[in-house]
């Protein structure tokens, strides 16, 4: 047989295309050809290909190897087209049997030493294969978030021989079962009863993680804006298995992999203030996610929010009422989700120090307005809790800090959360309008206090609605199954500093 053909998958933002790889061996002078619209790194298996297959004892055909992945228009990229291209030649040479090949999908980049290493985007193929009724075998490296897909069948192999035993029939591989944690373990997760003081900060905390809302911390430098932050992930509400999984499948696609010791672990991103706007949304050649979908179902935190470009800043708003981000190219385009917890902290001034119980700060009303005015009302009308986190005195400092753990929090939190998921199958900053009238009608001295809110306060639309599922939010902390005044008199004072409508 001088022909062969079998599957692999491709990834096109969070799709895995199929991809058939016909190898063909003909006679003339030696030469070795891959067609298909081959990116550099595919080009460059056949280099590493040669080398495996000799460093396994094989036969390297002296003869025309045409290998062709079709189909010809979708590009392919990265090394994991090395294991089916190897499996191809073995079987097209005849030093392996190729009776199986139709039941399984390959995928897997090769050592020179004819060792597998891992590749990305495993979750993402291995679903697709599954749904095609196929087994898929790849590295065993990423075989672990690979057989995180439901009822779909895994082989992790370390070698291209432990594969080519498996189709021989000699050494069969046993399909991967993952190991992976019921329980989330926050044993080495910050907690907040480090923290000392700032009650009020810790409560909006609580609220934001309950109902998934976006939050702004505003305060003097060392207040602790970024030690409430980094402990913000320890009281998140619990990931069920299908945000498990939409958040691993993104994972899977970054460079560095999903790992499994990450399941069910909300993901905590924190780029840094020189971050372009491509690495928030993601791009690239080939699409891939940015800093918005790799915190899919977890935290985007922004220290020091108006250090960052305004046109960065900007890229936010249409993923915050989405929950996804189109990267559009000339060749193709990818769809990533990005449905994330916008988590920010800026200082009140250029100097940081303005309200200052010390009173240090020398910047004028100016400069005051010009700083704050580098986050842009329709941004800032976006984000349902705006706070300050004052300066603690120094006799509160100095006291033993006394405040309630993060797992006590984290308790009320799941309490809360539950109730949404039970009541409407969401959290309550994803409610639609339709649905806001139905679960977050106030009484009439609520909408009073609204009304009034809306005056003075110069709210839109939008910060009207964000206030009734923030006080939604705050209801179902205190168990009650309706809105009352006070809940809304709550929800507004953390839009004290919205700059009001675009």
């Amino acid at each position: 047989m001088s022909l062969a053909v079998l599957y692999s998958r491709a990834l096109t933002g969070m799709e895995a295309p199929l991809v058939t790889v016909e190898v063909h061996l003909a006679n003339g002078l030696p030469n070795f050809t891959i067609v298909g619209l081959p990116e550099a790194e595919v080009k460059e298996s056949k280099d590493r290909v040669r080398a495996a297959l000799l460093n396994a004892r094989f036969e390297f055909p002296a003869r025309r190897i045409t290998v062709n992945l079709a189909p010809a228009e979708l590009p392919k990229e990265s090394g994991r087209f090395d294991l089916p291209i190897a499996i191809g030649i073995l079987v097209a040479s005849g030093q392996i049997p190729g009776d199986k090949l139709k039941l399984y999908e390959f995928a897997g980049e090769l050592a020179l030493t004819g060792d597998l290493r891992a590749i990305r985007g495993a979750l993402a193929m291995t679903f697709k294969a599954h749904g095609d009724g196929r087994a898929f075998i790849l590295p065993l490296a990423s075989a672990g978030e690979a057989a995180l897909v439901t009822d779909a069948v895994v082989l992790g192999a370390k070698s291209l021989l432990q594969v080519c035993a498996h189709l021989a029939g000699r050494d069969t591989i046993s399909p991967y079962v993952p190991v992976v944690e019921t329980n989330v373990s926050l044993a080495h997760t910050p907690d907040m009863a480090e923290v000392k003081g700032q009650v009020q900060a810790k409560r909006a905390l609580e609220i934001a993680a309950a109902g998934s809302h976006s939050m702004l911390m505003i305060g003097p430098p060392g207040t602790g804006k970024t030690m409430l932050a980094s402990r913000f992930a320890g009281i998140l509400p619990d990931m069920t298995d299908a945000e498990a999984l939409e958040a691993a499948a993104v994972q899977s696609l970054a460079s560095g992999g999903f790992k499994i010791e990450s399941w069910k672990k909300r993901n905590f991103r924190s780029p840094h203030h020189t971050a372009s706007g491509v690495a928030l949304v993601g791009g690239g050649s080939n699409p891939k996610p940015g800093e918005i979908s790799l915190a899919h179902h977890g935290v985007l935190f922004l220290d020091e929010l108006p250090e960052f470009d305004r046109s960065v800043l900007e890229v936010l708003r249409e993923p915050l009422e989405s929950g996804r981000i189109t990267i559009s190219r000339a060749a193709r385009q990818a769809d990533f989700p990005a449905e994330f917890q916008l988590l920010a902290a800026m200082n009140p001034c250029p100097c940081g120090y303005l309200g200052h119980y010390m009173n240090k700060c020398r910047c004028t009303p100016d400069q005051v307005a010009r700083y704050r005015n580098k986050i842009s009302g329709p941004l800032l009308d976006r984000i349902d809790i705006q706070i300050e986190v004052p300066a603690l005195p120094h006799l509160e400092l100095v006291k033993a800090a006394k405040g309630e753990s993060s797992q006590a929090i984290r308790q009320r939190v799941n309490i809360a959360y539950q109730k949404q998921l039970d009541r409407q199958g969401k959290p309550n900053t994803k409610l639609l309008p339709q649905e806001i009238d139905l679960h977050c009608k106030p009484g009439e001295a609520g909408e009073d206090l609204l009304k009034n809110a809306i005056q003075r306060m110069g709210l839109s639309a939008r910060a009207y609605h964000r206030v009734l599922k923030l006080a939604r939010t705050i209801a179902d902390l205190a168990g009650s199954a309706d809105i009352a005044t006070a809940h809304i008199a709550e929800a507004i004072q953390y839009r004290k500093m919205d700059k009001g409508p675009a």
